[in-house]
Protein backbone atom coordinates (compact mmCIF):
# COMPACT_ATOMS: atom_id res chain seq x y z
CA UNK A 1 0.00 0.00 0.00
CA UNK A 2 1.48 3.40 -0.91
CA UNK A 3 2.16 5.97 1.75
CA UNK A 4 -0.39 8.81 1.43
CA UNK A 5 -0.05 12.17 3.15
CA UNK A 6 -2.94 14.65 3.14
CA UNK A 7 -2.49 18.35 3.86
CA UNK A 8 -5.07 21.09 4.00
CA UNK A 9 -3.96 24.32 2.31
CA UNK A 10 -5.16 27.54 3.92
CA UNK A 11 -5.11 29.86 0.92
CA UNK A 12 -7.48 31.02 -1.81
CA UNK A 13 -7.70 29.00 -5.04
CA UNK A 14 -5.48 30.29 -7.82
CA UNK A 15 -8.36 32.00 -9.60
CA UNK A 16 -9.03 34.15 -6.52
CA UNK A 17 -5.45 35.28 -6.05
CA UNK A 18 -4.54 38.73 -7.36
CA UNK A 19 -1.99 37.70 -9.98
CA UNK A 20 -2.06 34.75 -12.40
CA UNK A 21 0.15 34.09 -15.43
CA UNK A 22 -0.54 31.29 -17.92
CA UNK A 23 1.05 30.50 -21.28
CA UNK A 24 0.26 28.08 -24.09
CA UNK A 25 2.42 27.27 -27.07
CA UNK A 26 0.23 26.27 -29.99
CA UNK A 27 0.22 23.53 -32.57
CA UNK A 28 2.82 25.08 -34.89
CA UNK A 29 5.22 26.37 -32.26
CA UNK A 30 8.63 24.65 -32.67
CA UNK A 31 8.61 23.34 -29.09
CA UNK A 32 5.07 21.99 -29.46
CA UNK A 33 6.06 20.37 -32.75
CA UNK A 34 8.94 18.56 -31.06
CA UNK A 35 6.74 17.25 -28.25
CA UNK A 36 3.97 16.11 -30.57
CA UNK A 37 6.28 14.52 -33.14
CA UNK A 38 8.34 12.61 -30.58
CA UNK A 39 5.15 11.36 -28.94
CA UNK A 40 3.89 10.24 -32.35
CA UNK A 41 7.16 8.47 -33.08
CA UNK A 42 7.04 6.72 -29.70
CA UNK A 43 3.47 5.53 -30.27
CA UNK A 44 4.36 4.17 -33.69
CA UNK A 45 7.36 2.26 -32.30
CA UNK A 46 5.35 0.91 -29.37
CA UNK A 47 2.62 -0.23 -31.76
CA UNK A 48 5.26 -2.11 -33.78
CA UNK A 49 6.60 -3.78 -30.63
CA UNK A 50 3.11 -4.87 -29.63
CA UNK A 51 2.33 -6.22 -33.06
CA UNK A 52 5.57 -8.21 -33.29
CA UNK A 53 6.14 -9.27 -29.67
CA UNK A 54 2.87 -8.66 -27.82
CA UNK A 55 4.36 -6.08 -25.44
CA UNK A 56 6.12 -2.73 -25.25
CA UNK A 57 9.92 -3.02 -25.19
CA UNK A 58 12.48 -0.62 -23.75
CA UNK A 59 12.38 2.77 -25.46
CA UNK A 60 12.37 6.47 -24.67
CA UNK A 61 11.99 8.73 -27.69
CA UNK A 62 12.10 11.88 -25.58
CA UNK A 63 15.11 13.74 -26.95
CA UNK A 64 14.21 15.76 -30.01
CA UNK A 65 15.41 18.94 -31.67
CA UNK A 66 13.87 20.86 -34.56
CA UNK A 67 16.58 22.98 -36.18
CA UNK A 68 15.21 26.06 -37.93
CA UNK A 69 15.59 26.28 -41.69
CA UNK A 70 15.91 29.33 -43.87
CA UNK A 71 13.31 30.95 -46.14
CA UNK A 72 12.91 34.00 -48.34
CA UNK A 73 9.69 35.92 -47.81
CA UNK A 74 8.18 38.61 -49.97
CA UNK A 75 4.71 40.12 -50.10
CA UNK A 76 2.66 37.64 -52.09
CA UNK A 77 5.40 35.02 -52.40
CA UNK A 78 8.19 33.11 -50.70
CA UNK A 79 10.47 30.10 -51.05
CA UNK A 80 12.50 27.76 -48.85
CA UNK A 81 16.27 28.14 -49.06
CA UNK A 82 17.31 25.53 -46.51
CA UNK A 83 15.03 22.83 -45.05
CA UNK A 84 14.37 22.43 -41.36
CA UNK A 85 16.09 19.48 -39.70
CA UNK A 86 14.45 17.16 -37.20
CA UNK A 87 16.76 15.24 -34.85
CA UNK A 88 15.13 12.15 -33.28
CA UNK A 89 16.73 10.55 -30.18
CA UNK A 90 17.25 8.80 -27.57
CA UNK A 91 16.86 5.02 -26.93
CA UNK A 92 14.99 2.08 -28.46
CA UNK A 93 15.14 -1.71 -28.80
CA UNK A 94 16.31 -2.57 -32.32
CA UNK A 95 16.45 -6.35 -32.12
CA UNK A 96 14.91 -9.26 -30.21
CA UNK A 97 16.82 -12.46 -30.88
CA UNK A 98 17.11 -12.66 -34.66
CA UNK A 99 14.18 -10.34 -35.29
CA UNK A 100 15.22 -6.84 -36.38
CA UNK A 101 12.80 -3.93 -35.86
CA UNK A 102 13.14 -1.15 -38.49
CA UNK A 103 13.21 1.59 -35.86
CA UNK A 104 14.71 4.35 -37.99
CA UNK A 105 12.28 3.80 -40.84
CA UNK A 106 9.30 3.77 -38.45
CA UNK A 107 10.52 6.95 -36.75
CA UNK A 108 10.91 8.93 -39.96
CA UNK A 109 7.58 7.82 -41.39
CA UNK A 110 5.75 8.63 -38.13
CA UNK A 111 7.31 12.10 -38.12
CA UNK A 112 6.33 12.69 -41.74
CA UNK A 113 2.79 11.54 -41.01
CA UNK A 114 2.47 14.05 -38.17
CA UNK A 115 3.54 16.94 -40.39
CA UNK A 116 1.21 15.81 -43.17
CA UNK A 117 -1.79 15.79 -40.82
CA UNK A 118 -0.99 18.81 -38.65
CA UNK A 119 0.64 21.65 -40.62
CA UNK A 120 -1.15 22.58 -43.83
CA UNK A 121 1.77 24.25 -45.59
CA UNK A 122 4.67 22.01 -44.56
CA UNK A 123 5.69 19.35 -47.05
CA UNK A 124 7.46 16.70 -44.91
CA UNK A 125 9.56 15.56 -47.88
CA UNK A 126 10.64 18.95 -49.28
CA UNK A 127 10.74 21.15 -46.19
CA UNK A 128 12.38 18.79 -43.69
CA UNK A 129 15.44 16.63 -43.28
CA UNK A 130 15.57 13.85 -40.70
CA UNK A 131 18.43 12.68 -38.52
CA UNK A 132 17.72 9.61 -36.36
CA UNK A 133 20.15 9.22 -33.46
CA UNK A 134 18.36 6.46 -31.55
CA UNK A 135 20.53 3.81 -29.92
CA UNK A 136 20.11 0.67 -27.81
CA UNK A 137 19.49 1.24 -24.10
CA UNK A 138 21.49 -0.04 -21.14
CA UNK A 139 21.23 -3.71 -20.13
CA UNK A 140 19.77 -2.98 -16.70
CA UNK A 141 17.02 -0.66 -17.94
CA UNK A 142 16.16 -3.01 -20.79
CA UNK A 143 15.95 -5.90 -18.31
CA UNK A 144 13.01 -4.19 -16.55
CA UNK A 145 10.88 -5.16 -19.54
CA UNK A 146 11.76 -8.85 -19.11
CA UNK A 147 10.88 -9.08 -15.41
CA UNK A 148 7.66 -10.68 -14.16
CA UNK A 149 4.96 -8.94 -12.14
CA UNK A 150 4.14 -5.26 -11.89
CA UNK A 151 6.50 -3.17 -13.97
CA UNK A 152 9.28 -1.46 -12.04
CA UNK A 153 10.08 2.21 -12.46
CA UNK A 154 13.04 2.95 -14.71
CA UNK A 155 13.77 6.29 -13.05
CA UNK A 156 13.46 8.18 -9.79
CA UNK A 157 11.04 10.96 -10.56
CA UNK A 158 8.32 13.19 -9.16
CA UNK A 159 5.19 14.70 -10.70
CA UNK A 160 2.34 16.94 -9.64
CA UNK A 161 -1.14 17.47 -11.06
CA UNK A 162 -3.98 19.76 -10.10
CA UNK A 163 -7.67 20.46 -10.60
CA UNK A 164 -9.73 22.32 -11.57
CA UNK A 165 -8.44 24.64 -14.28
CA UNK A 166 -8.91 28.31 -13.43
CA UNK A 167 -10.88 30.64 -15.70
CA UNK A 168 -7.61 32.13 -16.93
CA UNK A 169 -6.24 28.70 -17.78
CA UNK A 170 -9.44 27.74 -19.55
CA UNK A 171 -9.39 30.97 -21.56
CA UNK A 172 -5.76 30.60 -22.66
CA UNK A 173 -6.39 27.00 -23.67
CA UNK A 174 -9.58 27.92 -25.56
CA UNK A 175 -7.98 30.79 -27.48
CA UNK A 176 -5.15 28.71 -28.96
CA UNK A 177 -7.42 25.81 -29.81
CA UNK A 178 -9.91 28.18 -31.40
CA UNK A 179 -7.26 29.93 -33.51
CA UNK A 180 -6.02 26.57 -34.77
CA UNK A 181 -9.47 25.04 -35.22
CA UNK A 182 -10.66 23.94 -38.68
CA UNK A 183 -13.48 26.48 -38.55
CA UNK A 184 -11.17 29.39 -37.84
CA UNK A 185 -8.67 28.31 -40.49
CA UNK A 186 -11.51 28.10 -43.00
CA UNK A 187 -12.62 31.62 -42.08
CA UNK A 188 -9.05 32.96 -42.01
CA UNK A 189 -6.89 30.74 -44.27
CA UNK A 190 -4.22 33.45 -44.24
CA UNK A 191 -3.18 32.48 -40.68
CA UNK A 192 -0.44 30.05 -39.69
CA UNK A 193 -0.45 27.42 -36.95
CA UNK A 194 2.36 28.90 -34.84
CA UNK A 195 0.11 30.43 -32.18
CA UNK A 196 1.41 31.52 -28.79
CA UNK A 197 -0.87 32.85 -26.05
CA UNK A 198 0.24 34.53 -22.83
CA UNK A 199 -2.45 35.33 -20.30
CA UNK A 200 -1.78 37.76 -17.46
CA UNK A 201 -4.60 38.31 -14.97
CA UNK A 202 -4.45 41.16 -12.47
CA UNK A 203 -7.43 40.86 -10.13
CA UNK A 204 -10.42 40.50 -12.51
CA UNK A 205 -8.79 41.89 -15.68
CA UNK A 206 -7.12 39.48 -18.11
CA UNK A 207 -4.75 40.51 -20.90
CA UNK A 208 -4.11 38.00 -23.66
CA UNK A 209 -0.96 38.60 -25.69
CA UNK A 210 -1.24 36.54 -28.87
CA UNK A 211 1.28 35.87 -31.62
CA UNK A 212 0.18 34.23 -34.87
CA UNK A 213 1.78 34.75 -38.29
CA UNK A 214 -0.02 35.56 -41.51
CA UNK A 215 1.07 33.66 -44.60
CA UNK A 216 3.21 35.80 -46.90
CA UNK A 217 1.76 34.29 -50.07
CA UNK A 218 -1.71 35.50 -49.02
CA UNK A 219 -0.63 39.06 -48.13
CA UNK A 220 0.09 41.30 -51.11
CA UNK A 221 0.67 44.62 -49.34
CA UNK A 222 1.35 46.19 -45.97
CA UNK A 223 -2.14 47.68 -46.01
CA UNK A 224 -3.64 44.25 -46.62
CA UNK A 225 -1.66 42.84 -43.68
CA UNK A 226 -2.89 45.41 -41.16
CA UNK A 227 -6.46 45.24 -42.43
CA UNK A 228 -6.50 41.45 -42.07
CA UNK A 229 -4.84 41.67 -38.65
CA UNK A 230 -7.56 44.04 -37.42
CA UNK A 231 -10.27 41.77 -38.83
CA UNK A 232 -8.81 38.72 -37.04
CA UNK A 233 -8.49 40.53 -33.71
CA UNK A 234 -12.06 41.82 -33.95
CA UNK A 235 -13.39 38.34 -34.74
CA UNK A 236 -11.53 36.83 -31.79
CA UNK A 237 -12.79 39.47 -29.36
CA UNK A 238 -16.34 38.84 -30.56
CA UNK A 239 -16.06 35.06 -30.09
CA UNK A 240 -14.40 34.94 -26.67
CA UNK A 241 -16.43 32.79 -24.24
CA UNK A 242 -18.07 34.33 -21.20
CA UNK A 243 -16.07 34.17 -17.99
CA UNK A 244 -18.10 35.16 -14.90
CA UNK A 245 -14.94 35.68 -12.83
CA UNK A 246 -13.46 38.22 -15.25
CA UNK A 247 -14.65 41.81 -15.65
CA UNK A 248 -12.51 42.56 -18.70
CA UNK A 249 -10.48 40.61 -21.29
CA UNK A 250 -7.97 42.56 -23.41
CA UNK A 251 -6.63 41.08 -26.65
CA UNK A 252 -3.20 42.17 -27.92
CA UNK A 253 -2.32 40.62 -31.30
CA UNK A 254 1.16 40.55 -32.90
CA UNK A 255 2.52 43.28 -30.67
CA UNK A 256 5.91 43.54 -32.45
CA UNK A 257 4.29 44.85 -35.65
CA UNK A 258 5.04 48.42 -36.78
CA UNK A 259 3.29 50.12 -39.67
CA UNK A 260 5.59 51.77 -42.22
CA UNK A 261 8.50 49.35 -41.69
CA UNK A 262 7.67 47.00 -44.55
CA UNK A 263 8.62 43.34 -43.99
CA UNK A 264 10.37 44.31 -40.75
CA UNK A 265 7.09 45.44 -39.24
CA UNK A 266 4.87 42.46 -40.07
CA UNK A 267 4.75 38.92 -38.68
CA UNK A 268 4.77 36.92 -41.91
CA UNK A 269 5.47 33.25 -42.48
CA UNK A 270 5.86 31.03 -45.52
CA UNK A 271 4.94 27.71 -43.84
CA UNK A 272 2.94 28.85 -40.81
CA UNK A 273 5.66 27.99 -38.25
CA UNK A 274 8.59 30.03 -37.00
CA UNK A 275 10.71 26.88 -37.31
CA UNK A 276 11.03 27.79 -40.99
CA UNK A 277 13.79 30.29 -40.09
CA UNK A 278 13.21 32.15 -36.80
CA UNK A 279 13.15 29.66 -33.95
CA UNK A 280 14.31 26.11 -33.24
CA UNK A 281 12.38 23.74 -30.98
CA UNK A 282 13.16 21.18 -28.31
CA UNK A 283 11.27 18.50 -26.38
CA UNK A 284 10.29 19.57 -22.87
CA UNK A 285 10.20 23.33 -23.43
CA UNK A 286 6.53 23.45 -24.35
CA UNK A 287 3.25 22.83 -22.58
CA UNK A 288 2.77 20.52 -19.62
CA UNK A 289 0.55 17.47 -20.04
CA UNK A 290 -2.61 19.52 -19.47
CA UNK A 291 -1.67 21.76 -22.41
CA UNK A 292 -0.57 24.78 -20.38
CA UNK A 293 2.47 26.47 -18.86
CA UNK A 294 0.97 27.74 -15.58
CA UNK A 295 3.57 29.93 -13.89
CA UNK A 296 1.70 30.18 -10.57
CA UNK A 297 1.28 26.43 -10.18
CA UNK A 298 3.74 23.74 -9.12
CA UNK A 299 4.69 21.80 -12.24
CA UNK A 300 6.52 18.58 -13.03
CA UNK A 301 10.11 18.83 -14.23
CA UNK A 302 9.95 15.84 -16.57
CA UNK A 303 9.10 16.04 -20.27
CA UNK A 304 6.40 13.42 -20.76
CA UNK A 305 6.38 13.37 -24.57
CA UNK A 306 8.10 10.36 -26.12
CA UNK A 307 8.81 8.47 -22.90
CA UNK A 308 7.61 4.88 -22.76
CA UNK A 309 4.16 4.50 -21.18
CA UNK A 310 4.71 1.35 -19.15
CA UNK A 311 7.75 1.94 -16.92
CA UNK A 312 8.85 5.55 -17.20
CA UNK A 313 7.17 7.27 -14.29
CA UNK A 314 8.25 10.63 -15.72
CA UNK A 315 5.42 10.07 -18.17
CA UNK A 316 3.03 7.86 -16.21
CA UNK A 317 2.93 9.98 -13.06
CA UNK A 318 2.81 13.24 -15.02
CA UNK A 319 -0.50 12.25 -16.57
CA UNK A 320 -1.78 10.19 -13.65
CA UNK A 321 -1.33 12.98 -11.09
CA UNK A 322 -3.62 15.26 -13.13
CA UNK A 323 -6.17 12.45 -13.51
CA UNK A 324 -6.10 11.75 -9.78
CA UNK A 325 -6.55 15.43 -8.95
CA UNK A 326 -9.48 15.70 -11.33
CA UNK A 327 -11.10 12.56 -9.90
CA UNK A 328 -10.79 13.91 -6.35
CA UNK A 329 -12.22 17.27 -7.39
CA UNK A 330 -15.14 15.63 -9.22
CA UNK A 331 -15.95 12.94 -6.65
CA UNK A 332 -15.18 14.40 -3.22
CA UNK A 333 -17.56 17.03 -1.93
CA UNK A 334 -16.18 20.12 -0.21
CA UNK A 335 -13.01 20.39 -2.31
CA UNK A 336 -12.35 23.70 -4.07
CA UNK A 337 -8.89 22.93 -5.44
CA UNK A 338 -6.57 19.92 -5.20
CA UNK A 339 -2.95 19.07 -5.92
CA UNK A 340 -1.66 15.51 -6.13
CA UNK A 341 2.07 14.76 -5.86
CA UNK A 342 3.54 11.40 -6.89
CA UNK A 343 7.13 10.32 -6.24
CA UNK A 344 8.58 7.05 -7.47
CA UNK A 345 11.91 5.29 -6.94
CA UNK A 346 13.83 3.51 -9.64
CA UNK A 347 13.34 -0.25 -9.25
CA UNK A 348 10.18 0.14 -7.16
CA UNK A 349 6.85 -1.13 -8.62
CA UNK A 350 5.13 1.71 -10.43
CA UNK A 351 1.90 1.16 -8.45
CA UNK A 352 3.70 2.01 -5.19
CA UNK A 353 4.57 5.70 -5.33
CA UNK A 354 4.74 8.05 -2.40
CA UNK A 355 1.61 10.19 -2.58
CA UNK A 356 0.83 13.62 -1.16
CA UNK A 357 -2.53 15.36 -1.51
CA UNK A 358 -2.95 19.07 -0.87
CA UNK A 359 -6.52 20.35 -0.60
CA UNK A 360 -8.25 23.70 -0.46
CA UNK A 361 -11.57 22.95 1.24
CA UNK A 362 -14.81 24.84 1.61
CA UNK A 363 -14.42 24.42 5.39
CA UNK A 364 -12.50 22.31 7.90
CA UNK A 365 -15.62 20.71 9.36
CA UNK A 366 -15.40 17.58 7.22
CA UNK A 367 -11.63 17.22 6.91
CA UNK A 368 -11.60 13.58 7.98
CA UNK A 369 -14.28 12.57 5.47
CA UNK A 370 -12.48 14.46 2.72
CA UNK A 371 -9.19 12.77 3.63
CA UNK A 372 -10.72 9.30 3.57
CA UNK A 373 -12.58 9.80 0.30
CA UNK A 374 -9.49 11.31 -1.35
CA UNK A 375 -7.38 8.34 -0.30
CA UNK A 376 -10.01 5.99 -1.76
CA UNK A 377 -9.67 7.78 -5.11
CA UNK A 378 -5.88 7.34 -4.99
CA UNK A 379 -6.23 3.63 -4.14
CA UNK A 380 -8.72 3.07 -6.94
CA UNK A 381 -6.49 4.75 -9.51
CA UNK A 382 -3.39 2.83 -8.42
CA UNK A 383 -5.30 -0.47 -8.47
CA UNK A 384 -6.14 0.10 -12.14
CA UNK A 385 -2.66 1.33 -13.10
CA UNK A 386 -2.12 -1.52 -15.59
CA UNK A 387 -5.25 -0.46 -17.48
CA UNK A 388 -4.16 3.17 -17.27
CA UNK A 389 -0.79 2.33 -18.87
CA UNK A 390 -2.59 0.49 -21.68
CA UNK A 391 -4.76 3.56 -22.25
CA UNK A 392 -1.66 5.75 -22.19
CA UNK A 393 0.00 3.48 -24.77
CA UNK A 394 -3.05 3.79 -27.01
CA UNK A 395 -2.92 7.58 -26.86
CA UNK A 396 -6.09 8.09 -24.83
CA UNK A 397 -4.43 10.85 -22.78
CA UNK A 398 -2.67 13.79 -24.45
CA UNK A 399 0.77 14.62 -23.10
CA UNK A 400 1.49 18.01 -24.69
Amino acid sequence: MPRVLVQRLVQPPIGEQRIEIVERKGLGHPDSICDAVMEGVARAINAEYQQRFGRVLHNNIDKGLLVAGRVRRRLGEGCMLRPMELVIGDRATFRVGKVRVPIKEIAVEAAREWFRKSLRHVDPSRHLRYRVVLSEGSNELADIFRREGVREANDTSAAVGYAPLSETEQMVLWVERHLNSPGFKTAFPETGEDVKVMGVRADRELTLTIAMPLLCEAIVSEEAYFCKKAEIAQALRRELPDSPGLDRVNVVFNQLDREGRGLGGMYLSLLGTSAEDADSGQVGRGNRVNGLIPLNRPVSGEAAAGKNPVSHIGKIYNVLSHRMADQIYQRVGGVREVYVWLVGQIGRPIDQPWVAIQLIQTSDAESERIRQESELVIDRELNRLTDFCIELTEGKYPVC
